[in-house]
C-alpha cells in the first residue's frame, strides 16, 4: 500500500495534532472527572465515552451532527427524556412515549 511509519520529535505535539485534539477531548469531557482504580475499570470508562464519542456527541464539522446520524423524532412521539451516558457525565435526549 506503500503506507510508512514517520516518527515525531519528542515534546513535539504540534506534530501529531490530530491525536493531540482527541487526547485532550478524552482527558476533558472523560477523565478528569472519575477515579480510576484499576485497568478494568479504565477500558469500562474509555469503552463507555467511545461509544458516547461516536453515536451521541455533536461534531461541529459534521454540521452539529453525531458521526452515526441520529433519526428525527417528531413531537408525538412524547416527551423528552435525559437518558444518562458515560456513567451520568453526559446525556443524550430523546423523546419517549407517555
Amino acid at each position: 500500500m506503500g503506507i510508512h511509519e514517520v516518527l515525531c520529535t519528542p515534546l513535539s505535539p504540534w506534530q501529531r495534532a490530530y491525536v493531540e485534539r482527541v487526547m485532550g477531548s478524552i482527558r476533558r469531557e472523560c477523565l478528569d472527572h472519575v477515579i480510576v482504580f484499576h485497568a478494568t475499570s479504565l477500558r469500562r470508562t474509555l469503552d463507555s465515552y467511545l461509544d458516547y464519542y461516536h453515536r451521541s456527541r455533536t461534531h461541529l464539522s459534521l454540521g452539529k451532527d453525531s458521526p452515526e446520524p441520529r433519526r428525527i423524532q417528531p413531537p408525538e412521539l412524547g416527551s423528552v427524556v435525559a437518558v444518562a451516558q458515560v456513567g451520568g457525565l453526559h446525556h443524550r435526549y430523546e423523546r419517549r412515549a407517555a
